[in-house]
């Protein structure tokens, strides 16, 4: 499965920060804010990645991440001229979807707990998976409505009176038909390709699959002042307490078996004396001592 970070868009409602650099090279605590997209791919086990940002933005992006390698993977970039819809992703990215399952997730979209979503891409078997997550606000949002049995019957963009307080978070996986889908598809009255329009087509077809995540899993839309305020102060509590670290994706590489530990190790050492190396050192040290226990 191939994996897309979007990353693009005007970054209108963090203005001024994106004045100096784009919403998703914004720190959320410590890092940038597409490590944790980025993270959650990884975690997955995802190994080849596009990421699409503007022609402004993307030598930025590849001055952070370069090629990939360090983090176990292959990143290609591709360039998004101005914003037309994420659904747009999957047309930018076309020759590098190929003939694979794809899966898209937003690089303000930040996301913590438990395993569904890797469990979601090693069960994909076909058609699309989405997922429902539990809010206060979701006429904000995607919505999904469900019959008495659990089955999603609808799903509206931003609806004025929602069906249902569960938004559709910016994580999707869809099989190779999305690109016919895409590109059949007539733009929105705001001119975008909506991604909301290509879920609606799986569920017309009984492709479409929504899993509702559990209590306790967090879903983080960093895109607004407040909510990038929020995130950060979410993952310094979690980090602070738990003594582990959200959004690593060096670490996630290495637990998911694509960095080796030596390579972690050197990896580590070349890294400026900070918080974040001694971290990473001491997850390498972790390691060290499990290993010689054996």
């Amino acid at each position: 499965m191939k994996g897309i970070i979007l990353a693009g868009g005007a970054g209108s409602r963090l203005y001024p920060l994106t004045l100096v650099a784009s919403k998703q090279l914004q720190p959320v605590y410590d890092k940038p804010m597409v490590y944790y997209p980025l993270t959650t791919l990884v975690e997955g086990g995802i190994k080849e990645l596009c990421l699409i940002s503007t022609p402004h933005d993307l030598p930025r992006f590849k001055q952070l991440l370069g090629d990939g390698s360090r983090f176990g993977l292959t990143i290609d970039y591709r360039e998004q001229e101005k914003p037309a819809g994420i659904a747009q992703a999957f047309l930018i990215a076309e020759s590098f979807i190929g003939n694979d399952n794809v899966t898209l997730i937003l690089g303000d979209n930040i996301f913590y707990g438990g395993d569904a979503f890797g469990r979601a891409f090693s069960e994909f078997k076909g058609g699309a998976t989405i997922f429902g997550y539990h809010v206060n606000d979701p006429e904000r949002y995607g919505v999904v409505e469900f019959d008495a049995s659990g089955q999603a019957i609808s799903i509206e963009e931003k609806p004025k009176h929602p069906k249902s307080n569960y938004a559709v978070p910016g994580l999707y996986i869809y099989d190779n038909e999305v690109l016919n889908i895409v590109r059949n598809q007539k733009p929105s009255a705001r001119g975008e390709l909506e991604i909301t329009d290509v879920n609606v087509t799986y569920l017309k077809r009984g492709k479409l699959r929504v899993s509702r995540l559990p209590r306790g899993f967090a879903w983080l839309d960093a895109g607004t002042s407040s909510s990038l305020h929020e995130a950060s102060a979410y993952v310094q509590t979690i980090e602070k307490r738990a003594g582990v670290k959200i959004g690593c994706p060096e670490e996630a590489a290495f637990r998911a078996g694509t960095l080796s530990l030596p390579q972690l190790n050197e990896l580590t050492g070349k890294m400026p004396n900070c918080e974040y190396r001694d971290y990473l050192a001491s997850v390498v040290a972790e390691a060290n001592r499990l290993k010689n226990e054996k």
